[in-house]
């Protein structure tokens, strides 16, 4: 007899049977893969960002961005940085407020979890693929699954969907979250790839393949919103951290604008250039600003074979709208085994913020990633992993 079935053992799905088994209260875990946390395993290239300290409800997407900020008070940052510091897990922040452990690994925050779990006498079930869960005549759900070949069946009177989202199929992601919602006449706010790199296709994808491996600092820019990170050329487009950043909100059909170098005007340091050095070629001044490689790409836009000084008022109006206003037309993104995470899933609207429970369905929780609720890139989206299993443990 258990007191609720978790479905995934992500970190929304481990934090709620950590935090389940504190309260005494006793869940079985049903994870798809051979062990638990495979996304928390690489994230950040196996150190785990596993917090922000500047997390808000802006860092968030959704159709309702006010939705997770019950949660996120319910479980704040400075809990998740204490809860860690409790086993020894120290953090250190990197850039943007992102927290890094100083000394661990990702295999060390699963095994806080696991550990845990262990000592909690909570019961994990592995490589079981949850095919449906129903209500049942006496209120309780009865979950089908295989396992080992062999369809299985439990029942609980709580369960707990926190599936993840569908990026990455080879970590074991699946849509059984969504489907879930379906089979309970929940409404789905259509799920789409995010944080995501983006592809460049056509006339343009040579020039941009050309300069696979350049990284520039810029602020990436559209009708919605902005964001000033490193962007990185690849053979299939950009990506970078501001590029991840802009996907989540970006539309098929939307121009990207790029500020090449946002903390600077390039009217003005050819000025001062002019003073200091006007024979300087502009091409031998733009290499001193960027790669040399990606500074001779320019020339498929502009002439470089000019020196400074016999630059005329339209050449540098030129110039300068080329840095500052570089336009760029995606032609769509890598899909979701190449995304960080999804955005979409189980409308927010059927969730109580308080609890997570569907207001439908009284029993069914649905937490993390499979929910409506995106964070950005650094740490945002474990910190509402967290926050939802914390919850959800609550009211179990």
């Amino acid at each position: 007899m258990v007191d609720a079935v978790i479905i995934g053992a992500g970190a929304c799905g481990l934090m709620c049977a950590a935090q389940a088994g504190f309260l005494g209260k006793k869940v079985l875990v049903l994870e798809r893969n051979k062990v638990a946390g495979a996304k928390i395993l690489i994230s950040g290239g196996g150190r785990c960002n596993y917090t922000n300290l500047y997390t808000g409800t802006s860092n968030f997407i959704s159709a309702n961005p006010h939705f997770c900020k019950s949660a996120l008070s319910q479980w704040t940052v400075e809990d998740t940085i204490g809860f860690f510091e409790t086993y020894d897990i120290y953090g250190e922040e990197k850039t943007l407020g992102q927290l890094f452990p100083v000394r661990n690994k990702s295999r060390d925050i699963v095994d806080v979890f696991t550990t845990l779990c262990k000592d909690l006498e909570q019961e994990f079930r592995y490589e079981c693929e949850v095919k449906t869960v129903q209500k049942q005549e006496d209120g309780s759900f009865g979950i089908r699954y295989i396992q080992g070949g062999r369809e299985r069946h439990v029942s609980a009177g709580k369960v707990v969907v926190a599936t993840g989202g569908l990026p990455v199929k080879k970590l074991g992601a699946s849509d059984i979250g969504l489907r879930i919602a379906r089979q309970m006449g929940l409404n789905i706010i259509e799920p789409a790839p995010a944080l995501v790199p983006l592809t460049i296709t056509g006339k343009d994808a040579a020039w941009f393949e050309h300069l696979s491996g350049n990284s520039i600092f810029c602020k990436v820019s559209n009708e919605r919103v902005s964001f000033e990170e490193n962007i990185l050329f690849t053979h299939t487009g950009l990506s970078g951290p501001a590029i991840l950043q802009i996907s989540s909100y970006h539309k098929a059909g939307d121009w990207l604008e790029i500020d090449l170098l946002p903390n600077d005007s390039i009217t003005e340091l050819l000025a001062r250039e002019k003073l200091l050095n006007g024979k300087k070629m502009l091409l031998s001044f733009l290499a001193s600003l960027f790669t040399r490689k990606f500074a001779e790409a320019l020339s498929r836009f502009i002439s470089l074979d000019k020196n400074i000084a016999s630059l005329s008022v339209a050449d540098i109006e030129q110039v300068h709208n080329l840095i500052h206003h570089f336009r760029v037309k995606p032609a769509g993104d890598k899909g979701y085994d190449k995304a960080e995470v999804m955005r979409g899933g189980v409308d927010t609207a059927e969730l109580s913020s308080k609890t997570l429970e569907a207001k439908k369905i009284r029993g069914l929780f649905f937490g993390g990633e499979c929910v409506d609720v995106t964070g950005w890139l650094g740490g945002y989206n474990f910190q509402w992993a967290w926050a939802s299993g914390f919850v959800i443990a609550q009211n179990l």
